[in-house]
């Protein structure tokens, strides 16, 4: 699918994974509606790239609609790109025994619904707006990636929350593929690993951290960057064979329980 000339929604794409993929989406020609709670950074980004911002929570409906008709004036809407998500570190019970230091259900509960139920939401609408669209070759209207996480997979000691949300949306991938395959959309799933973002800071111990955090990663000997992330989800869009796939962007790490 060529990215040229079409428009293209990213959700948290106002930092990190989903402004590097913003920033590339709109070299590659296309016209970026970043979608976002942070609206000075999320501002600032879509002037930059000749784009458009959205203020979306993407568990608000009404929102993620207004960023899909945003788009559709920019031009044909061809593609989604979902960064949006938050974090948790909670173990599972506590130390002490008692039922009040129990993993706080409405943090878990929150986890899934931005993470999980808010990356749904979008798809849900993108695709929507996507099956009106012109075809292209092939029948195709369009195409989304979604961002899980290694948690999925390798989930370590607190992540109950965080790896719940992330394993669901590798679940989601096949069966929203085979389903919006009738309509020519397809939907790929990048689980990212240890990627160096705003997220761990900055100063002597940021770096500290991040040096601890690479011991996991095989090759090569360091965390990744939110390039190699936008790369990869550019090459998601545009590779018309590519769907229904999970792809695991962490140089090989398999990380420990913690």
């Amino acid at each position: 699918m060529e990215l040229n000339g079409i428009s293209a929604i990213v959700t948290g794409g106002a930092s990190g994974l989903g402004e590097a993929t913003a920033r590339l989406l709109a070299e590659r020609g296309a016209k970026v509606v970043i979608a976002d709670m942070a609206d000075d950074k999320g501002t600032a980004v879509a002037a930059e790239i000749g784009g458009a911002f959205v203020h979306v929570d993407v568990t608000n409906t009404d929102q993620v609609i207004e960023a899909c008709e945003t788009a559709k004036g920019l031009g044909p809407i061809r593609a989604l790109v979902n960064c949006a998500g938050i974090g948790w570190a909670t173990r599972t019970i506590g130390k002490d025994g008692q039922y009040d230091s129990a993993h706080d259900l409405d943090v878990y509960r929150k986890v899934i619904e931005v993470n999980l139920v808010g990356t749904f939401n979008c798809v849900r609408i993108a695709a929507t707006a996507m099956s009106t669209q012109e075809a292209l070759d092939d029948n195709e209207h369009g195409a989304i990636v979604n961002t899980a996480s290694l948690a999925a997979f390798d989930g370590q000691i607190g992540q109950a929350a965080y790896s719940s949300s992330k394993g669901g949306v590798v679940g989601m991938t096949l069966p929203v593929a085979r389903d919006l395959s009738a309509v020519g959309v397809r939907v790929n799933t990048i689980a990212p690993g240890l990627i160096d973002t705003p997220i761990y800071g900055e100063g002597d111990f940021s770096e500290q951290f991040k040096d601890k955090l690479k011991k996991d990663v095989l090759f090569p000997k360091r965390l990744g960057y939110a390039t190699e992330f936008a790369s990869l989800a550019a090459e998601l869009l545009s590779n018309s064979y590519m769907n229904g796939e999970t792809i695991r962007l962490d140089g090989g790490a398999r990380l420990q329980p913690k």
